[in-house]
């Protein structure tokens, strides 16, 4: 008896060491369009580390970013362009050695099948909805392919903004526009708006999500582990599965 319990405390000992006991919170400050990959990611670390509680705030890059200025507790920042990661990074509140590329986007026009099917219909359509220029980096995306494309004159007074890409794509299936500029992954748990047309990638950069760790974050040994496993197969799995594309 005394020599399997010796055994059995080894053996928890031995497993202590390969999984560490992760005791803070984590709070993760993540651009909307990554709610359910986040979601289900958040889950599966949570279920190898028991009582470990993952805090998430989604919204538009930079809303988040500028929380972050002001201070809102935040140890992960995943945001769907490099400027907000690069504003943070000059007011120093993300770890700049931290930074990565967590994934990749396309934008799409979704909205009613058949009203455009490339950027030149939209000419034709009455409302489009569009995320805020300011905050919202899919806004950006595709005011930078509506000006590339031309269309900039001819849109401007069509433009319905949203505060982010996924109201955007709430106004398109609600019917409220005739179409929405949104992510190819956001578009793909619509129910009744559909992909009209891919933005051709030659009108706008390529979208990429940038995460770091805030200063405060990589002091927080259960930030610093969920960062990791941000990085790890299984996540690069999840991001497949939602319609992402990995480093």
């Amino acid at each position: 008896m005394k020599i399997a319990a010796k055994m059995v405390a080894t053996l928890l000992s031995l497993l202590l060491l390969v999984t560490p006991v992760l005791a803070a919170d984590v709070n993760l400050s993540v651009a909307a369009s990554l709610k359910e990959v986040l979601d289900e990611l958040s889950n599966r670390f949570v279920q190898r580390h028991p009582g470990l509680k993952l805090f998430k705030n989604y919204g538009a890059s930079g809303a988040l970013a500028k929380q972050i200025e002001s201070g809102a507790p935040s140890d992960v920042f995943i945001s769907a362009n490099l400027e907000w990661m690069d504003y943070l990074k000059h007011k120093k509140l993300v770890d700049s050695t931290s930074v990565r590329t967590f994934a990749y986007n396309t934008l799409v026009f979704a909205g009613v099948p058949g009203m455009a099917s490339s950027m030149q219909d939209l000419i034709k359509l009455k409302r489009i909805a569009i995320g805020s220029l300011r905050s919202v980096p899919a806004g950006e995306y595709a005011m930078e392919a509506v000006k590339t494309a031309g269309l900039d004159k001819q849109l401007e007074k069509k433009l319905v903004m949203a505060k982010d890409a996924r109201e955007c794509l709430m106004y398109a299936e609600r019917g409220e526009v005739d179409g929405a500029f949104v992510y190819r992954t956001d578009a793909l748990q619509a129910k009744q708006a559909k992909i009209l047309f891919t933005v051709p990638q030659k009108l706008y950069p390529r979208v990429i999500y940038p995460m770091s760790l805030t200063v405060e974050g990589a002091k927080n040994r259960s930030a610093v582990a969920f960062f990791a496993y941000l990085q790890s197969n299984d996540a690069k799995s999840v991001l497949a599965k939602y319609g992402f594309a990995t480093p």
